[in-house]
């Protein structure tokens, strides 16, 4: 039986990513993402919940990051694609820790236009370098092609002469 792993939140980043230098030259990004859920509840009152994800990227995104060729803050919106990880680790304390993790593949900013700090906001990142095409507005107004009829061409039958040769070697 197939299987998915895959995550797809829209939410605000709780801080700055983080990004860690390993002695390989590998660098991993870290940073906190909100996402708020509203409703009513029985009386008729707007309720929020709100939830926070670890998110965890490697590679390319973790470098650009780390570049400031991304430059992302705390309150972005953002949107993130990727898959959940859960993993546990023994602490400082000798306590074993579970944890849960979103590794990002995709993460895009929705905070509007903010030229200074991102050259082009419309852009989304794959982590594993590729960029996604994203459509453009058209410089001119699209104008459609009006239709050329032409009058239609009557059959003519070959003449009384023709031998059914009409190549020409």
């Amino acid at each position: 039986m197939a299987s998915l792993n895959k995550v797809i939140l829209i939410g605000n980043l709780g801080k700055d990513p983080e990004v860690i230098s390993f002695d390989n030259g590998t660098k991993k990004m870290t940073v906190s993402l909100a996402t708020t859920e509203r409703y009513r509840d029985r009386d008729g009152n707007w309720q929020e919940q709100t939830e926070w994800h670890n998110l965890v990227s490697w590679g390319n995104l973790a470098q650009d990051i780390a570049d400031k060729r991304r430059n992302y803050v705390k309150g972005d919106q953002m949107y993130v694609e990727g898959r959940i990880k859960s993993r546990q680790y023994v602490d400082n304390q000798n306590v074993t820790r579970h944890i849960t993790e979103i590794v990002v593949d995709k993460m895009m900013s929705l905070s509007g236009n903010r030229q200074q700090q991102q050259p082009n906001p419309n852009a989304s990142y794959n982590s594993y370098g590729n960029q996604q095409p994203q459509y453009q507005q058209p410089q001119q107004q699209y104008q459609q092609p009006q239709p050329q009829y032409q009058q239609p061409v009557e059959a003519q039958m070959p003449s009384q002469d023709y031998n059914g040769d009409d190549l020409p070697f």
